[in-house]
């Protein structure tokens, strides 16, 4: 059993339900009266979900690295993953600054952290 594989596999878990139960809940509570608006509340909504299907997928994935021995193509699963996040981290703080948020949002919307220490942890154990 690959640890730090199963520690990241259970914290993405723990994002996909929140993404899912929390995000979808308050995402949804958004909805726009416009016409105009609401299809591009529509399309956000579809994107959101979309990113729930990706931090399943990614999740699965980790849970199999940390309980299967994939042979030679692990160490490079592990590193793929780990710049995935790191990709994940660096987007949400550019994309954050790029809408001219206070930077007491980065703090308030904490993802990238776990994104930053997630791409840290797979980094070490590949």
């Amino acid at each position: 059993m690959e640890i730090p594989e199963l520690i990241i596999a259970c914290i993405l878990l723990a994002a996909v339900i929140a993404h899912v139960f929390v995000g979808t809940r308050e995402t949804a509570a958004l909805k726009p009266v416009d016409n105009k608006l609401s299809i591009n509340w529509a399309q956000a909504m579809c994107a959101f979900q979309m990113l729930s299907v990706d931090l399943l997928a990614v999740c699965v994935l980790l849970f199999a690295i940390a309980f299967y021995d994939l042979g030679p193509i692990e160490p490079t699963l592990v590193l793929l993953l780990a710049v995935l996040f790191l990709l994940w981290g660096v987007a949400w703080v550019i994309q954050t600054l790029w809408l001219q948020r206070d930077i007491r949002t980065l703090f308030r919307l904490p993802h990238w952290i776990v994104w930053f220490f997630c791409s840290g942890v797979l980094f070490w154990a590949a």
